[in-house]
């Protein structure tokens, strides 16, 4: 970070007051996870997590302009970003400009709407469907509806429940919430995607590829603690020492660190043969997953197009691997979900990129190998790196692309109750926009989930 930005971030840091971070927070909740903005008690470490998550920058300071325009700090705008309320009106007329959401700025004014005797109206309304500890009176608004999304009250597309709490006394914000809806609606019926994903849903009973269901959908069960197993199978030290994979202990420990957190007891089994692999899925099969919701399974190793390499390098066919996990051969998870994450090539071609600027720093290494088809059966989602006949890639440091931006969205958006196609959707937005060695990388997702699947956040 330069010395003018430093200054910078110092000097609007030493003019924000407490109400005014916590608001910056929550109109950051879209970029920063839900957990670390929590821990953050001073604008200063809040700016730090902005510069971690490259939202601000040397010479890109847009995002920052928008959060004072938001809080109506025009003084900060001018005095330290030569800008005007005026300027920034027009500015977020520009397409693709607007970095918080509709939504989020929505919630944002209704908290600046709403009256101290609102929101006691407000608490007293919400006591049966949020602890009693939750709604104390020194809870602001912001706070309130942040638990009302933590409980799944409210979501982007749902606002029934607030609508309906301030019908009764404040009319005219419920207006504004109609009107939300309505623009969201038409802009919905508009939206194309302007991006490659790559992603096969069937449908338990059609099995229908390529086409998703508009219609609301029931979600899996999510009740137990701990919720299910989550076994990371990490090969990092082969026969030949030129193929070890620098980097994926890192992607041990961000798999281990989020789903530790979302309630799995997780478990990682380093350095496996083929056969050894194999038997370590059988054997996870084999255990009784009667008071569990759900099983992950994260493979990380190279490989090739269907396969895997362990570090004999004998190879093990991952449709082996998912059939451990049929109905008929695991019973106690019928009708649950079953999660596979590979990160390993499914080829030896470099994606072609349509870009040329390089947004990713640091060495980068390939993981070759895994997948054409899913078993046509029930409940198994299957996570890829890369779809068929590409690569991947591992930073030496940091660790895989893949992985270590999966685990970004969950800490970011598994708090704001989003199911994990639309997660999953994010990561293929996210990692299919970068350049890597001058290539693209384009993760794949192969579902036959039949509900939505949203983890508990605890």
């Amino acid at each position: 970070m330069s010395t003018d930005l430093q200054n910078l971030l110092f000097e609007i840091s030493e003019a924000l007051v407490s109400d005014e971070l916590a608001a910056l927070k929550f109109l950051s909740l879209e970029y920063v996870p839900m957990r670390k903005l929590e821990a953050i008690q001073e604008p200063k470490a809040f700016f730090e997590a902005l510069l971690e998550k490259d939202m601000i920058e040397a010479g890109n300071l847009a995002f920052l302009k928008e959060l004072l325009y938001l809080i109506n700090r025009m003084d900060l705008l001018a005095a330290q970003l030569g800008s005007s309320r005026e300027e920034m009106e027009r500015e977020l007329q520009i397409p693709g400009r607007v970095k918080v959401s509709a939504y989020r700025q929505l919630l944002y004014r209704i908290a600046e709407d709403l009256t101290p005797e609102d929101v006691r109206s407000v608490k007293f309304l919400l006591q049966k469907q949020i602890p009693k500890n939750k709604l104390q009176d020194n809870a602001s608004m912001l706070e309130v509806l942040l638990e009302m999304e933590k409980n799944g009250i409210i979501k982007e597309d749902d606002l029934s429940i607030l609508k309906d709490i301030l019908k009764g006394f404040r009319a005219d914000i419920k207006k504004k919430i109609d009107i939300y809806e309505e623009k969201k609606k038409e802009n919905d019926s508009k939206e194309k995607l302007h991006y490659p994903v790559s992603v096969s849903v069937h449908s338990a009973g059609q099995g229908a590829e390529g086409e998703t269901s508009h219609q609301l959908l029931e979600s899996y069960k999510m009740k137990n603690n701990p919720h299910g197993y989550c076994v990371i199978l990490n090969n990092y030290i082969f026969k030949n020492p030129y193929e070890a994979r620098e980097g994926t202990v890192k992607d041990g420990e961000a798999v281990k660190r989020v789903f530790k957190w979302l309630q799995f007891e997780t478990v990682e089994h380093m350095d496996l043969e083929a056969k050894q692999m194999y038997a370590k899925v059988k054997e996870y099969s084999k255990k009784d997953h009667s008071n569990m919701d759900c099983f992950i399974c994260f493979i990380l190793s190279h490989g090739e197009k269907d396969k895997i390499k362990g570090v004999d390098h004998e190879f093990v066919n991952i449709k082996d691997l998912l059939a451990c996990f049929s109905g008929s051969n695991c019973p106690s998870l019928a009708g649950k979900p079953k999660l596979f994450f590979i990160q390993a090539c499914q080829g030896s071609v470099g994606h072609p990129a349509v870009t040329v600027k390089e947004d990713f720093s640091g060495h980068l290494e390939k993981d070759a190998t895994p997948l054409t088809s899913v078993p046509d059966q029930a409940d198994i989602l299957v996570g890829m790196a890369t779809v068929e006949d590409y690569e991947c890639y591992r930073c030496t440091k940091t660790g895989s692309v893949y992985i270590q931006c999966l685990c970004d969205k969950m800490e970011l958006l598994c708090p704001l109750r989003k199911d994990l196609i639309t997660i999953l959707t994010e990561v293929n937005k996210e990692v299919g926009g970068r350049v890597l060695n001058g290539w693209k990388q384009m993760p794949k997702i192969t579902s036959t989930l039949r509900k939505q699947l949203i983890f508990q956040v605890p």
